[in-house]
């Protein structure tokens, strides 16, 4: 796994979350972010089914310059 980090939110406490990264290897973004609560898990179920292997994550709008510079590495790379 070639893991390419884009940096973590620029508010963290220090608990080093949430984090972007980009998967260059499989083509995948990959997201740490806060449990959805039971409330927004709920609101996400309305539009269809979560599988097992999926969660709802939350990362804040201030993240916004990280995942548009892993967007911008994916599609300026190699990475399909």
């Amino acid at each position: 796994m070639a893991l390419r980090s884009f940096g973590k939110d620029p508010e963290t406490n220090g608990d080093h979350c949430p984090t972007v990264w980009l998967d260059e290897e499989k083509g995948e973004f990959v997201f740490q972010g806060w449990k959805a609560d039971e409330a927004l898990q709920a609101e996400c179920l309305s539009t269809g089914p979560i599988p097992d292997t999926e969660a709802v994550v939350r990362l804040p709008v201030r993240m916004v310059q990280q995942i548009r510079e892993a967007c911008d590495a994916a599609e300026g790379s190699a990475v399909r």
